[in-house]
């Protein structure tokens, strides 16, 4: 049986939550989890990934079990989530991994590529949007129109993402049954999600997400250029970032390896078992380095 750690650590003087498991000395994996969740999302995947691998999941600030300071005291972009993220695998003393990355946690670990390229030594996205291809517009315009005027109207239309309607439709939207996605996981999100004050950090995330976009051109020469291995997995029936979105990568990475599978935008609720096959199978294939 695979014992998970849950550990806490002082990054810049905030506490940081993260799992990790599995061998010390075995090859390290970095799982980054996206918007409304935590490492949470991870807790089925750590211990069968970790037989062969060193797995590390953190909370990111704000989300989780991490410290949550107020928006007006920390500025929350996600230039700074990565700074938080790069200082604790540096206390942890990780210098060469792989990422996992779905969600808000694409942005974090394309900067992470971007400073130190020669750290990263594979790419898995789960439904983790790296190129323009792939925003459903339907979700994305109220963010868009956001992130361009905040009037009390367009604030007034983009918090009702922050409600536990709008939190129970991510898990559920796409999933091939329902019935296999615990309330456990929308219930868990939006408790913490609805803790005082975290309605304006997640607006302040909102607003910088226009960064991520603008950040696309370098992160597409990166892989053009190192040509990493990349594997996307993806919920097809994602109503956020849709299939297009993992086709891309291979505009750039022709080798990416594409696995579009019945799901959603949280494919690990419903596919597991599938999704940790395909990661083990091609984390053996490139003989992912320690």
């Amino acid at each position: 049986m695979i014992e998970v750690h849950h550990r806490y650590t002082t990054v810049d003087g905030h506490r940081l939550f993260y799992r990790a498991a599995g061998p010390a000395d075995a090859p390290v994996l970095v799982l980054l989890h996206g918007f409304p969740t935590s490492s949470f999302m991870f807790r089925n995947l750590i211990p069968v990934l970790a037989d062969r691998y060193h797995v590390i999941a953190p909370d990111h600030l704000g989300f989780g079990l991490s410290d949550a300071p107020a928006a007006d005291e920390f500025a929350y972009t996600f230039d700074a989530l990565t700074d938080l993220t790069s200082g604790l695998l540096n206390q942890l003393g990780v210098t060469r991994y792989a990422i996992y990355v779905q969600d808000y946690g694409a942005p974090i670990g394309w900067r992470l590529s971007l400073r130190d390229p020669e750290a990263i030594t594979a790419i898995i996205s789960q439904n983790g949007n790296g190129y323009d291809a792939g925003f459903i517009e339907g979700f994305w315009q109220t963010v868009w129109a956001y992130q361009q005027e905040q009037t009390p109207e367009t604030e007034a239309n983009i918090r009702t993402a922050l409600t536990r309607e709008a939190t129970r439709w991510q898990y559920l939207t796409g999933a091939p049954d329902e019935s296999l996605v615990s309330p456990d996981t929308w219930e868990h999100d939006y408790a913490l999600l609805a803790r005082l004050g975290n309605d304006e950090i997640q607006l302040a995330l909102f607003r910088d997400y226009r960064t991520n976009p603008a950040m696309y051109p370098e992160l597409h020469a990166y892989l053009r250029r190192v040509q990493p291995p990349v594997l996307a997995v993806w919920g097809q029936d994602d109503p956020i970032f849709g299939p297009d979105g993992a086709r891309a990568f291979a505009t750039d990475v022709p080798e990416t390896e594409i696995h579009l599978l019945p799901g959603g935008h949280f494919l690990l609720e419903t596919a597991l078992n599938q999704v940790a096959g395909i990661i083990g199978a091609f984390l053996q294939k490139i003989e992912l380095p320690a």
